[in-house]
Formats: structure tokens, C-alpha cells, sequence
């Protein structure tokens, strides 16, 4: 029988293990999806993934107060993401290499095969996103992923940032059109 989040919650803080696992396995693809998205490197976003979860564990005993354990979740890991970007003195690269990926997203990815030419196209519009990307700041930038990439709500945001929903929604507007701005060429084509 498959166990609500709240349940798993609950049995984990009461300290079954069985139950961190399977919070880990339902949420691990998004808290590496976000910490990539973040961060542009494999090996950055494996490390968040694992981090948050370890802190998860630490404070363990705090859940019991937590209403969305989602929204705890990605903002431990936001928060660590935003650490390690400001650990970082160089800028992130565009990783076009997906042989270091997870097995399960490397499946995902080799079911939607592209042509050559298509890929080429993908590749540079890709790298010209995250470039646009890095030029913002991070809390535009994280505001924008989490809400159009990953789908949060603006309500979840507001709680992964501890802000108001009129913050969230001017770091979206502000983000959207900046990006607008920087990718202009690519729009007008």
C-alpha cells in the first residue's frame, strides 16, 4: 500500500528508516532537477541532492511542524544550492555531456531521439538560455526555474523563501522580462 507523504513524514520522524527511503526515492529526481537547473554540473547537483537529505535526517525532529514537505525539501536545497554558488569564483559552464547522468534520466532522455540538425539546434539554443540564465540574479534566477521549469506555485515559492507571494511574483516579472531582453534576438527569429 502506498503511503501518503504526510504518513511517510510522520513514520520517519518516529525513526523508520524504510520511510526516509522512500522519501527519498519520490523526491530525489526534483531536488536534482532544481539543484542542476541551479547549478549547471552534475556532480554539484548529485552533492545537493545528497546534503539535503542529510539534513533532512539531522532535523528529522523539526518535520512535525512542517505542513509541505516539499516545499521544506526544496528550500533546504535552494538554500545549499545558493551556498555553493557563492562558494564558486567561476562561472558555470553548459555541461553538453549527458554520459555523466543517472542512469533513469539517461533512459528518459534517449526516448525522445532528435536529428543531428535538431540537436545542434537545441544544443545552442540551450546554451544561450543558461547563459541569459547566469546573468541574473539569484533569486530571479532560482524564482524562475522553480516556478517555470520545475512548477511550483507561487504560493510554494513564497514558502521555500520565506517571502511574500507579491515578492515572488515581482522576482517573476522582473526575471521574465530580463530574460526577454537578453534573449531578444532568438525571439525576433
Amino acid at each position: 500500500m502506498n503511503k501518503t507523504i504526510p504518513e511517510l513524514v510522520e513514520n520517519f520522524v518516529n525513526g523508520d528508516e524504510t520511510a526516509l527511503a522512500e522519501l527519498i526515492k519520490r523526491f530525489r529526481k526534483r531536488i536534482y532537477g532544481v539543484a542542476f537547473q541551479m547549478l549547471g554540473n552534475h556532480l554539484d547537483a548529485d552533492e545537493v541532492v545528497q546534503e539535503t537529505f542529510v539534513r533532512i535526517y539531522k532535523r528529522r525532529k523539526e518535520l512535525i511542524n512542517v505542513n509541505y514537505f516539499s516545499t521544506f525539501l526544496t528550500r533546504i536545497a535552494t538554500n545549499y544550492s545558493i551556498d555553493l554558488l557563492r562558494k564558486r569564483k567561476s562561472r558555470r559552464k553548459v555541461a553538453d555531456d549527458t554520459s555523466t547522468l543517472p542512469g533513469d534520466i539517461q533512459l528518459d532522455l534517449s526516448r525522445k531521439i532528435k536529428t543531428p540538425q535538431q540537436e545542434f539546434e537545441n544544443k545552442k539554443l540551450m546554451a544561450e538560455i543558461y547563459q541569459a540564465l547566469e546573468q541574473l540574479p539569484t533569486k530571479q534566477r532560482l524564482t524562475l526555474l522553480l516556478h517555470d521549469i520545475e512548477g511550483y506555485s507561487k504560493e510554494e515559492i513564497s514558502q521555500v523563501f520565506d517571502c511574500p507571494q507579491a515578492t515572488v511574483r515581482s522576482n517573476l516579472h522582473i526575471a521574465r522580462s530580463k530574460l526577454r531582453k537578453l534573449l531578444k534576438h532568438r525571439l525576433i527569429t
